[in-house]
């Protein structure tokens, strides 16, 4: 999917596409428009992940925890996309900070399981199969296998750790662009991995920040300090780490047909698997 056909979903669903603004391009393409924020699903096999995300929204209102806010309860499916309402945050007083991820998280790795609410796993590597299938003939077949064999390897071996922390609800992709500090303060965005697992996951993707895309160090060791504990401490940080970084290569492959750029980091972070060197840069994308 395509900026030109998230735009086509929305005037079906009987918005002004041609007032929206693209906000991000990814499984979802998120526009602004007027006071809402509307995100367009891939394809219809989100839909589930949709309906769960605004369930959780309201779950996390209730449990006082700052965080985005539904302004539809239920998604609508147009044109096989799953489309999700929500209410457009104030702008953003200051750039988000890793320090402004810990209270947050602190506040979720205390939340009990949801009332009514079940939340999945943290399938870390689940999503691995489909991007390379969104990929198709755009990547070399010799390295999405090698990601295949990287996430059957990871897999079993991140099911049999010992965690530190006890288990329970997580954000599942806590990283600071999904933290929006308006002027009440940070607030929790994009839910849709929201997951009851390892607490140690939403930590080890700061972690793997600082050693791959170049987050500071000192802002890494702000945000330990300010959450209480530094993951890369824990024995099974090393696995967390290794299946993240698989699911991350595969997240990119799907958009290398649309993309030459994507394809370029794609084939960056593979080679850099291969050589197993944890210290190549990898870029945002």
């Amino acid at each position: 999917m395509d900026e030109a056909r998230a735009r086509e979903i929305l005037a079906a669903a009987g918005l002004r596409a041609d007032e929206a603004r693209l906000l991000a391009l990814g499984e979802n393409a998120v526009f602004a428009l007027g006071d809402l924020v509307v995100k367009v699903g891939r394809d219809a096999e989100l839909l589930p992940r949709a309906e769960r995300e605004l369930a959780l929204a309201g779950w996390l209102e209730s449990a006082g925890i700052p965080a985005v806010r539904a302004a539809e309860a239920e998604p609508l499916l147009v044109g096989g996309h799953p489309l999700t309402l929500w209410h457009r945050l104030p702008e953003a007083v200051r750039p988000t900070e890793p320090r402004d991820l810990a209270p947050l998280l602190r506040a979720v790795h205390a939340l009990p399981e949801p009332a009514g609410l079940e939340l999945p796993r943290r399938e870390l590597l689940g999503g691995v199969e489909r991007w390379l299938r969104l990929a198709g003939d755009a990547v070399d077949p010799a390295d999405a296998a090698f990601l295949r064999e990287r996430r059957d390897s990871f897999a079993p071996a991140a099911a049999a750790l010992t965690p530190h922390l006890t288990p329970g609800p997580i954000h599942g992709d806590a990283l600071p662009r999904n933290v929006h500090v308006g002027p009440d303060g940070p607030v929790l965005v994009d839910l849709e991995t929201f997951s009851s697992d390892l607490r140690e996951h939403d930590l080890v993707v700061l972690a793997l920040a600082r050693d791959r895309y170049g987050l500071d160090p000192a802002a890494y060791d702000a945000f330990t300090e300010a959450y209480g504990w530094d993951v890369r401490a824990w024995e099974g940080c090393a696995v967390l780490r290794g299946a993240r970084e698989t699911a991350s290569c595969a997240w990119v492959a799907q958009h290398a047909p649309a993309n030459p750029k994507a394809l370029a980091e794609f084939e960056r972070r593979v080679a850099s698997l291969r050589d197993g060197d944890p210290e190549v840069r990898w870029y945002p994308f």
